[in-house]
């Protein structure tokens, strides 16, 4: 054997070797991550009082550099001031208390995993809201599995069974699922060119069944139950369980449709219910959303009404999870934008 060839062989065993303890290593950690994995924590946020200190230090920047140091002495007056005056009406009782706003974010995936932070930010914003507290939900997401977001949505439902106002805020896109949970908001808003709508279903199964046959590959499927399986990526497909599939399709839109009307019953659902998306514009024509406005611009119109706390359940991912999640995000990205290319103009 040559030289070559004994050192490809080594090489080959090397990397093997490599490979094998990494896949330990990476195996070991995750178990220790899991067995010392916290609960979770819930983040908490005062967009109110950052915004303040922002625009704080744009004035202070405009200020001739000349008069900053008279400028900082007034403003360390007026807060003194303030603070006291404060002190004064905690102790007198007559302390004003604002409203909450609870600010909330979803960007939803296609298995809309993100529903079980979801599910705990909002229990805790209703543990603790009181009667005249509001609900203001960030939402983008381009929809997904039915299941997934019918469970996100039957969360904003909770808030709005328990009485507090809902607003849902569309920058970018809420289409088919991300719409479905858009709708149970007691308000919507949009951005002018986000995306709106596509209420309907799709489903689509590839069939190697042909290819299977021609290389002689036998393939069986045994079921009990006449619609078991109606459609099958190997085996051979029948007129009857294409009609059978088309049908659970033609349902799960007709519920789709009847929640939205439920949700929204000044909609005339049978002309928005054709798998289409509108613009943020058209959207306000048709009756899909309520206002055209963005993100930042109504929560700093919110400001001086309510007290803004922005809520974020989050917990520490395992090493498995954090290269199976990214893994996943990019190859979702890129489905995502070739189905925009095809679907979409580009600007």
């Amino acid at each position: 054997m040559g030289f070559t060839a004994e050192y490809s062989l080594f090489l080959a065993k090397s990397v093997t070797l490599v490979v094998v303890i990494l896949g330990i290593v990476v195996f070991i950690v995750n178990q220790r991550s899991k067995t010392k994995q916290s609960p979770g924590e819930l983040l908490i946020r005062d967009p109110g009082k950052e915004f303040e200190q922002l625009q704080k230090r744009l004035e202070q920047a405009l200020v001739d550099p000349s008069a900053q140091k008279q400028w900082r002495k007034t403003q360390k007056q007026n807060e003194k001031a303030r603070l006291k005056e404060e002190k004064a009406n905690a102790k007198a009782g007559s302390t004003p208390t604002k409203s909450v706003l609870f600010l909330l974010n979803f960007k939803g995936s296609m298995d809309a995993h993100e529903v079980e932070t979801l599910r705990k930010e909002v229990s805790a914003v209703l543990s603790v809201a009181k009667p005249g507290d509001e609900v203001l939900l960030k939402l983008e997401s381009p929809g997904g599995v039915v299941h997934g977001y019918g469970l996100a949505a039957s969360q904003l439902q909770r808030i709005r069974d328990k009485g507090l106002t809902l607003t849902a805020v569309v920058d970018k896109v809420a289409a088919s699922g991300g719409y479905m949970m858009a709708c149970v908001a007691n308000h919507i808003v949009a951005a002018p060119f986000s995306i709106i709508g596509s209420i309907g279903v799709v489903a689509q199964i590839p069939n190697i069944h042909r290819l299977l046959k021609k290389n002689d590959i036998d393939v069986e499927l045994h079921t009990a139950g006449q619609y078991k399986r109606t459609l099958t990526m190997l085996g051979e497909n029948s007129e009857e369980g294409r009609e059978k599939f088309r049908q659970d399709l033609d349902e799960t839109h007709q519920l789709f449709k009847s929640f939205v009307a439920e949700m929204r019953p000044s909609l005339d659902i049978n002309s928005v219910a054709t798998g289409e998306h509108w613009y943020g514009k058209q959207a306000l024509e048709k009756g899909l959303i309520d206002e055209i406005a963005t993100s930042d611009a109504l929560i700093i119109s919110k400001m001086q009404q309510f007290r803004l706390l922005s809520l974020c359940y989050t917990r520490r991912k395992t090493v498995m999870e954090r290269f199976t999640q990214s893994g996943a995000t990019v190859f979702e990205k890129a489905i995502l934008k070739l189905w925009q290319r095809g679907q979409k103009p580009l600007l």
